[in-house]
């Protein structure tokens, strides 16, 4: 039966809207072909006319001429006619394309909003809460610890101040009194000398061999 009838999945496909908007512009180009072609020959039956005198000959090219312009208008009719449905089906064209974005727009849109939902659900808040409290908790702690560490021993919890001072100016005054005796002790002569040093004079040759160098 398949071979005398043909199957379902034997049928063509049906022509899609840019199928019909290619099969509309042949059309129009074969139209205007032919429209260029009658303008040719009008072009030459006005010539030719031009050339006779009133007569049978310039009347029977006259007919001529006027079913040459007639079918001319029909083409350009039909041209007309074609021009609007390629205007009309590409129309159509750009709303269902822009349609076809729109839908895969919001389908890209509510898997996204699916996925969110999925993320978010297994998120706690409560244990979020949770977790923030203990991190304050922890960081309290670590700064308890750092002052616990910081902390100076065998040291009064009060010192008095005057008590400080005094023992500065003590300090102070200790060095001023001991400062000199380092300095005097320059003038001392070492204990491994005997005697004490004796100033010699300059004998009366030195002077003149100074005076001679100056």
């Amino acid at each position: 039966m398949n071979r005398i009838f043909g199957s379902s999945s034997s049928k063509k496909p049906r022509p899609t809207l840019q199928d019909a908007i290619s099969s509309t512009d042949t059309r129009m180009a074969s139209i205007e072909v032919k429209i260029k072609k009658l303008d040719g020959e009008l072009a030459r039956y006005k010539e030719q006319m031009s050339r006779l005198r009133n007569g049978p000959g310039k009347n029977a090219i006259q007919e001529r001429a006027l079913r040459t312009l007639k079918q001319k208008r029909m083409y350009e009719a039909q041209l007309a006619q074609l021009t609007q449905q390629t205007f009309n089906m590409e129309s159509a064209a750009l709303a269902t394309e822009n349609l076809r974005n729109t839908m895969a727009t919001v389908d890209a849109m509510k898997q996204a909003n699916k996925e969110l939902r999925k993320q978010y659900g297994k998120i706690d808040v409560d244990k979020i809460e949770s977790i923030h409290y203990d991190m304050e908790d922890l960081l309290e702690q670590a700064n308890e610890i750092q002052e616990t560490l910081g902390r100076s021993y065998a040291v009064p919890d009060e010192i008095d101040e005057a008590d400080l001072q005094a023992e500065l100016d003590a300090l102070e005054l200790d060095v001023e009194e001991e400062g000199p005796s380092y300095l005097s002790d320059l003038n001392k002569a070492p204990d491994f000398i005997d005697e004490a040093p004796v100033e010699v004079s300059e004998t009366p040759e030195q002077k003149e061999a100074v005076k001679t160098t100056a």
